[in-house]
């Protein structure tokens, strides 16, 4: 068997693994060979100097990644609160779709409420006020449509609203049905509200970052 092979055993040896030989051949080979005892002695000064070595000196990050940590862990008693506070909007907003539907009713079904109003006209103004419901609805459910859902209803809530000041400061609507479009104030508001706490935290730079962690 050549010295190579020994050799490899003798590695094998200091580093733990399986000889592929007995040992106690190796043990004669050594014994009987100058070259390769020499060797096996050479590379167990360099393993037993490899292991005593200094380990290299390692740079405390602690800072950066406790800066880098979210400020709201998930089950947070802050996360628990804001999931409450949501389900709160979600619920008011609920309660006023359905009042807008009320509103709508007899609007779409009869043009009671449209104030001798034709009647196509008066189902036109209904179909408006069920559309408005539908949307506060579907936002209530779906919190995630509220920033998409938000310029449409805030557009119409502004033209709406500007208008009834004027009729009524004009006498062209009662105070009761200019009242009920305070509805729509009210729902516009909510989606608001959860459009803007689903917002995103701006991203940052990733040159910032960099700095921060090599810091």
């Amino acid at each position: 068997m050549q010295c190579s092979s020994f050799r490899e055993a003798a590695s094998a040896r200091l580093d733990g693994e399986p000889l592929g030989m007995p040992a106690a051949a190796l043990d004669r080979h050594l014994a009987r060979c100058p070259s390769c005892s020499a060797w096996a002695d050479a590379a167990t000064d360099v393993t037993r100097r490899v292991r005593l070595a200094a380990a290299p000196a390692v740079p405390d990050l602690t800072v950066q990644v406790l800066t880098a940590l979210p400020a709201e862990l998930p089950g947070s008693r802050a996360a628990a609160r804001a999931r409450l506070v949501d389900l709160m909007l979600r619920l008011l907003l609920a309660a006023v779709a359905v009042a807008q539907a009320g509103l709508a009713w007899p609007e779409l079904t009869s043009a009671a409420a449209a104030m001798s109003a034709p009647v196509h006209v008066a189902h036109e103004t209904g179909a408006w006020n069920a559309a408005v419901a539908v949307a506060f609805a579907a936002v209530a459910i779906a919190p995630r449509w509220a920033p998409g859902s938000l310029p449409f209803l805030a557009a119409l809530t502004a033209f709406l609203l500007t208008t009834t000041v004027g009729d009524l400061a004009a006498g062209h609507v009662d105070a009761e049905r200019a009242f009920s479009h305070l509805l729509v104030l009210a729902g516009v508001m909510i989606v608001s509200l959860l459009a803007w706490r689903r917002r995103r935290p701006a991203a940052q730079p990733a040159a910032v970052t960099h700095r921060r962690v090599a810091a």
